[in-house]
């Protein structure tokens, strides 16, 4: 789920680019865990629109709170409030569906099928971006779906509505991630945070009807984990793209599947399926060689 680009931070004295970039990347593969466990954890106690409205109430306290430490409540004036509007409905319905998702399918799967975004995007980018739609576009996108086959296994195990629903998700992010590589071009950071938190707030206030699941002392610790790793995990992201290419930050952010694998297997006894490890990483190598052409061309 990426969202935003930041500004380049101030590089520390006697750290190189790739390793500054691990540690973003690593914050960002641990934040990502952290929210997939706590959605696991809520669902079933709050339904998946309660969970977006508390996530979302939350990450509009946090990014309120630095406008108002910073005085920078300028930087949330915008000339483009529909591609703010669009984005964030796309990530909302994607978000949401990620959530059912957690909660119906290992989570090793959801993370396998949620890799599957970038392929979506390489495949509506010539519609929506006018972009051209190449060859290599063609076999690394064939490739990806073939990755999916493998996880999902159609016609040898019946596919569940959790796999189903990570997928739609992924779709939904691919649309997030076209309208946030247009918005990121003008808007700064945390104008896109900021509408980001605040219209999903309410779009999250509209599908729980103004009556969100109240919250008892045992759901705190959890919507807190959702809430604040669920902005941890932008930022990780953001700062690792940053500070290095991305043909260096993909595969560490691949790591986020053998870890989920495993803290599926440790927390709720999910068996560790080799076809996901396989189709995981025919996902992500597709991906990755449309990163490495984009770059050869770029060259």
């Amino acid at each position: 789920m990426r969202e935003a680009r930041t500004a380049t931070l101030p590089m520390p004295h006697g750290i190189g680019q790739p390793l500054y970039a691990a540690v973003w990347m690593s914050l960002a593969i641990l934040s990502f865990s952290a929210m997939a466990v706590g959605g696991r954890e809520l669902i079933g106690q709050l339904d998946t629109f309660s969970i977006m409205f508390y996530r979302s109430l939350i990450g509009f306290a946090v990014v309120t709170s630095i406008l108002v430490a910073t005085g920078r409540f300028a930087v949330i004036r915008t000339r483009r409030p529909g591609t703010h509007l669009g984005r964030n409905l796309a990530h909302f319905s994607g978000q949401s569906l990620w959530f059912y998702a957690v909660g119906q399918t290992t989570l090793a799967q959801v993370f396998a099928l949620e890799f599957t975004a970038p392929i979506w995007v390489a495949l509506l980018a010539p519609v929506f971006l006018s972009e051209r739609f190449t060859g290599w576009r063609i076999a690394t996108t064939a490739a990806g779906f073939a990755g999916v086959l493998v996880v999902v296994r159609p016609g040898v195990l019946a596919v569940d509505t959790g796999e189903v629903a990570a997928l739609a998700a992924a779709i939904c992010l691919s649309a997030n991630i076209m309208m946030t590589k247009s918005l990121s071009r003008t808007e700064p950071t945390l104008c896109i945070m900021f509408w980001m938190t605040a219209i999903q707030l309410v779009l999250g206030a509209i599908m729980v009807g103004g009556q969100p699941m109240l919250l008892d002392f045992s759901h705190l610790p959890w919507v807190l984990v959702v809430g604040v790793s669920g902005l941890l995990a932008q930022v990780g992201l953001a700062r690792a793209f940053r500070h290095a290419d991305a043909s260096v930050a993909a595969p560490m952010d691949f790591l986020r599947l053998p870890l989920i694998a495993v803290v599926g297997m440790l927390a709720y006894a999910e068996p560790l399926d080799p076809y996901v490890f396989l189709g995981g990483a025919i996902v992500f190598l597709a991906n990755y060689v449309n990163v490495w052409r984009s770059r050869q061309k770029a060259g």
